[in-house]
């Protein structure tokens, strides 16, 4: 029998985020997720290596990866419809959730156990950092936007950073404190 789980997961790269805004570049939901990985991560260890809490940054980092892969078979629903009133948002999880749920059929039933929590999000604290992760992705790609020039993005820009200050997360904190204005620099202010 041949598993489709893993060739779904391929198609990432064929779904693109931000479809209602004017791009100067585009970026695909693989792009994004590998990004929400590395911020993840770095979250998860910010929290345990210099706040002295507790998080496992490889847990973290592996469910971000796939936070996103719903959007396989639903597509991305840009946020102003997905968010627009409670209805919709309990609706949009219900087929999230059923979508994860397909995926993880396509998996051997042997491994199914494994990536359940990582589609899922079933453990609050891993989610809440993801979810972190996730913002924090969106805001940098609105930081990327407005270097070049792209005003399209000022107002997610606001909305986003205003999202992020309301999470009251010590890590994230610390990373916009100590590592945010870096995405607005070039390479050689980065050097």
């Amino acid at each position: 029998m041949q598993y489709r789980f893993f060739a779904f997961l391929s198609r990432m790269r064929y779904i693109g985020r931000w479809g209602l805004m004017r791009n100067t570049f585009q970026e695909n939901i693989q792009e994004h997720s590998h990004m929400v990985a590395v911020l993840a991560h770095g979250l998860a260890l910010i929290r345990r290596e210099i706040l002295g809490g507790t998080a496992d940054p490889n847990l973290c980092a592996a469910a971000a990866l796939f936070h996103d892969a719903s959007e396989i078979l639903t597509g991305d629903l840009p946020t102003p419809i997905k968010y627009f009133n409670p209805d919709i948002k309990d609706a949009y999880k219900q087929v999230e959730h059923i979508s994860c749920q397909k995926l993880l059929a396509m998996l051997p039933p042997e491994l199914q156990n494994s990536y359940q929590p990582l589609l899922m999000e079933e453990d609050p604290e891993v989610a809440r950092i993801v979810k972190a992760a996730d913002k924090l992705s969106a805001y940098i790609k609105c930081v990327e936007e407005l270097k070049a020039g792209n005003q399209e993005f000022s107002s997610a820009a606001r909305q986003t950073l205003q999202s992020l200050k309301a999470m009251e997360l010590p890590e994230l904190d610390y990373f916009m404190e100590h590592c945010l204005d870096s995405f607005s620099l070039n390479l050689d202010e980065l050097e």
